[in-house]
């Protein structure tokens, strides 16, 4: 690979890392907001509604995508770079809310004391659950997802785009929902609903976003002339 290629394919990681790293932190700072998103009328499974997730679902998934893309193209080391600077990003945001909470609001301020706390105050217990399985399951994902890789000799994309999703996803819904319910941000009234109804969302996801994972590697190996399962080394 050329010095000129070299160049492209690190600039097109970093704008992979930045929108990972985007959609991971607004995932944080939206996810006291739910909706109901089964078109069909209300279900109930173990006494609890199910198809009601919170919004901090929506971008999720996109976090999902980007490592598995840069698992493919870049390697299992760059992809758990991104992951960790994915955590530090979501508590060094937190940070900065936590102490934007504590600085008063003038009289004229748009936004009170009162409404900014009830939106933001429990965005750093949310974190610290959100983080926990977060880091799980995206560790999960990638070394599942190289798994299949190596077993499969690089071939069979959408097996291990989906298999690897599949088992992390489920450890990141249960685990997130089971902390905030610890910490009684929730009712453990909703656990069952919201764990259910998390992953069947997330698995939908994955089968949805395998076509973009197939059309956006073709675009890498043909751009970088790069063999099946072979991998760009950055060079650091």
């Amino acid at each position: 690979m050329t010095a000129k290629d070299k160049k492209v394919a690190f600039r097109i990681f970093l704008f992979l890392a930045g929108l990972f790293i985007t959609s991971l932190v607004v995932s944080n700072l939206i996810f006291q907001k739910f909706f109901y998103w089964n078109p069909f009328g209300e279900v109930t499974i173990f006494g609890a509604s199910l198809f009601e997730v919170s919004v901090g679902i929506l971008p999720y998934p996109i976090t999902f995508l980007i490592t598995d893309l840069i698992s493919e193209i870049y390697g299992k080391s760059k992809a758990n770079e991104v992951v960790t600077i994915g955590i530090f990003a979501s508590f060094f945001s937190m940070g900065i809310v936590l102490v934007a909470n504590y600085v008063p609001a003038i009289p004229t301020s748009p936004i009170n004391d009162e409404t900014f706390n009830k939106v933001f105050a429990l965005s750093p217990i949310a974190v610290l659950a959100s983080m926990i399985a977060y880091l799980l399951a995206q560790y999960v994902d990638v070394a599942i997802y190289h798994f299949w890789k190596k077993v499969t000799k690089g071939k069979h994309l959408w097996l291990r785009n989906n298999f690897s999703t599949f088992l992390s996803q489920f450890i990141d819904t249960f685990a997130v929902v089971g902390l905030l319910c610890i910490f009684k941000i929730l009712p453990w009234t909703m656990f069952s609903g919201l764990v259910i109804s998390g992953f069947i969302f997330k698995i939908i996801i994955a089968f949805i976003d395998t076509p973009f994972l197939y059309f956006f590697v073709y675009l890498f190996r043909k751009r970088f002339k790069l063999k099946e399962g072979e991998e760009i080394d950055l060079g650091y």
